[in-house]
């Protein structure tokens, strides 16, 4: 059962905090996956999917009334920078690795794969391993686009992708991943828009036999970003690792929606989610989604997510589903909770001569550190770091 504090449940109340009680709904009830955007029905807010979303605010992106903007890239400029040995290319909707990860599986997807013009496929070829990063660098110049992205590792090889998103943009995208045989791949996705952007996506993480995934989302910026980071398995012995780091201002809707699909046998996979929010109207929507399926024996997996409240008016609506279709895994759970400054922790930091502003630092701080040491690149941590501080400043200043 989900975890939560003395917070009444489904509270809508202004100046409250809203925690959802664990969903009764199967995590496989909305429309089948498919290319095909009529095979999705225009969402009107009523739908399990999209009952968070303000669509209002989606530009466009739900109902086909938004246009791939003028130029290329639609209004976004894309930079790849890669290390020695790093394979790029530019392909057309027909070739084999464009949607191998995962078919979309909302209208939005839908429309994303049938708009793009050209997708971009970053390959490390099998038995490279990368000691630099591979950084992918994606800016919004004010148009609306629609975009593809492939980083494809090969077997046994291994790679850091850092993914950053800047500038305004209204960008709907899939992004996938295929991770071969025996690879490790490890991306970190950083949503750092600016403060009109939409950005809605979905990540689809295709893992090998014996292949470890590690998806580190971060998600400052935007007027309303909504990931569906999703994986499956493509052989026994996989590992995924989902974690995710946000931090939600006034006016913000902030959505990331996962999908842990064990369709395979003996595999594992961790999910942990925290986040921040502060101001009026702040909006932070987290739904965990774990799948066991018949054939999955041997599965060992685990979510949780936490969230912590700086100030009235922010709302946060926590839902983890597991869905559990055999009995013969290792082992299975889900968590969720969210609350206030923990009034022990402040207590403790100020009976130290601490002051008080410095001790909200602090606990903040901590409460994200094990999130940011998951990156393992000091400038991108650091960075990562620096922000949050300015986020934070204008509450616990």
């Amino acid at each position: 059962m989900a975890e939560a504090q003395n917070i009444p449940v489904g509270s809508t109340t202004a100046g409250s905090i809203a925690v959802a009680a664990e969903s009764t709904v199967a995590t496989r009830m909305s429309a089948p996956p498919s290319y095909d955007v009529a095979d999705f029905p225009v969402p009107h807010g009523r739908e399990e999917e999209w009952r968070f979303t303000p669509l209002e605010r989606l530009r466009g992106l739900h109902d086909g009334t938004a246009i791939n903007g003028e130029g290329t890239d639609g209004g976004i400029r894309v930079e790849v920078s890669a290390p020695e040995g790093v394979i790029q290319e530019t392909v057309g909707r027909d070739d084999a690795r464009v949607g191998k990860a995962g078919k979309p599986v909302d209208r939005i997807a839908a429309q994303a794969y049938s708009s793009f013009e050209k997708a971009s496929v970053v390959t490390v070829p099998k038995e490279t391993v990368l000691t630099e990063p591979i950084r992918i660098a994606v800016h919004g110049e004010g148009g609306t686009a629609f975009a593809h992205q492939v980083i494809e590792l090969g077997a046994f090889a291994e790679a850091l992708v850092v993914i950053d998103h800047t500038g305004d943009a209204v960008l709907a995208a899939n992004v996938d991943f295929i991770v071969g045989d025996g690879a490790k791949l490890t991306v970190v996705s950083v949503q750092d828009w600016d403060d009109k952007a939409v950005h809605v996506a979905q990540h689809n993480a295709l893992v090998g036999r014996d292949a470890s995934f590690k998806s580190v989302v971060v998600t400052f910026g935007g007027d309303l970003v909504r990931l569906h980071p999703r994986v499956e398995y493509a052989g026994t012995g996989g590992e995924a690792e989902l974690f995710g780091l946000y931090v939600t201002d006034a006016g913000q809707h902030q959505e990331h929606r996962l999908l842990v699909d064990h369709n395979t046998p003996h595999c594992k996979s961790n999910v942990v989610y925290k986040g921040a929010l502060q101001g009026d109207d702040a909006h932070a929507v987290w739904i965990g989604d774990v799948l066991i399926e018949a054939a999955a024996e041997g599965t060992d997996t685990y979510e949780m997510n936490r969230n912590l409240v700086l100030t009235d008016g922010a709302r946060v609506d926590s839902v983890p589903n597991l869905e559990i279709e055999t009995g013969e895994i290792v082992g299975a759970g889900h968590a969720s909770a969210t609350g206030r400054f923990d009034d022990e922790q402040l207590f403790y930091l100020q009976s130290r001569g601490i002051p008080e502003d410095e001790a909200r630092r602090l606990v903040v701080r901590g409460f994200f550190a094990e999130l940011v040491q998951q990156i393992g690149l000091p400038d991108v941590e650091e960075r990562l770091i620096a922000k949050i501080e300015e986020e934070l400043e204008a509450t616990v200043a």
